[in-house]
């Protein structure tokens, strides 16, 4: 009977998953439909176009943890290996990792190498382009830096489910085990604040939350909690409070993304770890941060004029 009992729950919480998804997936597609300019044009790393690499003068490689091995599984289409090596760009990828498996080492140190113009986002990524390569690559911010905060809420939407009271935002990529409920319903009861659970079926309203849906939260909330590296970016687009937590469970600690993001705009101190020890939540100072921003963004430009070989 008990075992019947833990199949219908599995059956129940299987079934939440799935309508919970495709509600989020449809209201992304909604999103981005809005807000973005598709072409037919698709390519994949198994379906490349012969002729592809003279079709474009560039060719810029720059998302998320797009050479991270454990997601990616070493493909050389991430280094742009299709296109002539005069038009390959780096501009502030991701290895999400701070090392690279033995058996991946040899293509990264020919697929690496074959990138004139090497940029990352995290110091742990330079350091393995430096190990793989000799060569030195420069860390340069999240493109997501390089907007504006205007740009950004121009580009938000309110939510039917925002509370109308002060909030809490969670928004964790790691699982969330029972101690850390108990810290942010804690943080949330003691400051009178509502949780509010971005991307967690604890919190189904708000689970099909789109893009422009997690910047507003983000945007009007008291504090957010999270161990997130977009989350603290966004935070910090907002000028918000934030807590940085460590992630658990199977996905990977805190990453060199994050130990980056914080020293370069000195928040080394928004972690729990520290945080708990003040009490200081909701104190943060963001006075130096524009002076911070606009240093980076000029390293971007920089960089970017020099392997488009535009002259100033």
């Amino acid at each position: 009977m008990q075992k019947l009992g833990v199949k219908i729950y599995e059956r129940i919480h299987k079934n939440k998953f799935q309508k919970a998804q495709a509600n989020k997936e449809k209201s992304f597609r909604k999103y981005a439909l809005k807000h973005t300019s598709e072409t037919n044009f698709v390519i994949e790393h198994n379906i490349v176009p012969q002729t592809l690499g003279e079709q474009f003068d560039y060719f810029v490689i720059g998302s998320d943890q797009i050479w991270n091995p454990h997601i990616r599984y070493g493909n050389g289409f991430d280094f742009a290996d299709f296109a002539p090596v005069q038009k390959r760009i780096a501009l502030a990828p991701s290895f999400g990792v701070s090392q690279i498996d033995d058996k991946y080492k040899q293509q990264y140190t020919k697929w690496l190498s074959a990138i004139p113009y090497l940029s990352v986002r995290e110091n742990a990524g330079a350091a393995i382009i430096e190990q793989l390569t000799g060569r030195k690559a420069e860390v340069l911010v999240d493109p997501t830096l390089m907007l504006t905060q205007q740009q950004w809420i121009d580009v938000s939407e309110s939510s039917i489910h925002k509370p109308q009271k002060p909030y809490l935002v969670t928004y964790f990529i790691g699982d969330i085990s029972k101690q850390r409920k108990e810290i942010l319903n804690k943080l949330a009861v003691d400051n009178r604040l509502e949780l509010v659970q971005l991307a967690s079926l604890s919190d189904v309203e708000r689970y099909d939350a789109n893009p422009g849906e997690f910047i507003d939260f983000i945007r009007n909330a008291n504090l957010v909690c999270t161990d997130s590296f977009h989350a603290i970016i966004f935070s910090i687009h907002m000028q918000k409070p934030f807590v940085v937590f460590d992630r658990e469970g199977k996905s990977s600690p805190m990453s060199s993304r994050i130990e980056t993001l914080l020293s370069k705009f000195k928040f080394e101190a928004r972690k729990y770890s520290d945080l708990i020890q003040t009490n200081n939540f909701f104190n943060i100072d963001y006075s130096h941060v524009d002076k911070i921003l606009k240093t980076e963004r000029e390293k971007v430009y920089n960089f970017l004029n020099e392997a488009f070989k535009i002259k100033a």
